[in-house]
C-alpha cells in the first residue's frame, strides 16, 4: 500500500482539497445565518437548519483531522522507507516538515520525491 500511486496522491491531495472544502462549507453555513437572521431572532423555538447544519460541519471537520492524521502517518512510514532519504540527515527534515507543515508537506513531498524521481509502484 505505500508504493501504491493512487494511495500517495489520495494522501497526498486529501487533507488540503478537503480543508479548502471545509473553509467553503463553513462560509455557506455562515451566509446562511447571517442571511436568515431577521427569522432567527424572531422565534421562540431553537432553529433546527441551524444545529443541523453544524452538526454535519462538526462531522467534516472530525474527518478532515482523521484524514490529515492518517496521512501523517502514511507519509512517516514512506519516508522512512524510502532508500533515497537513508545517506543523508533529509529523513528528519521530511518528518518535520510532515509534522510543522501538515498537508503541505505531505504535497510537497509527493511532487518532489515521488513524482519527480519516478518511485517504482508496486499495486
Amino acid at each position: 500500500m505505500i508504493h501504491n500511486k493512487f494511495w500517495q496522491g489520495f494522501f497526498a491531495i486529501t487533507p488540503m482539497a478537503s480543508f479548502v472544502l471545509i473553509l467553503i462549507g463553513y462560509l455557506v453555513f455562515l451566509f446562511s445565518i447571517f442571511n436568515n437572521l431577521p427569522e432567527l431572532e424572531n422565534n421562540d423555538v431553537p432553529p433546527m437548519e441551524f444545529f443541523g447544519g453544524l452538526g454535519f460541519l462538526i462531522f467534516m471537520v472530525f474527518l478532515v483531522v482523521i484524514i490529515s492524521f492518517a496521512s501523517l502517518v502514511f507519509y512517516i512510514v514512506h519516508a522512512v522507507q524510502n532508500p533515497n532519504l537513508k545517506d543523508n540527515n533529509m529523513l528528519i527534515v521530511w518528518i518535520l516538515l510532515f509534522i510543522f507543515i501538515s498537508g503541505i508537506g505531505q504535497f510537497v513531498y509527493w511532487l518532489v520525491e515521488i513524482v519527480s524521481k519516478g518511485t517504482k509502484s508496486t499495486t
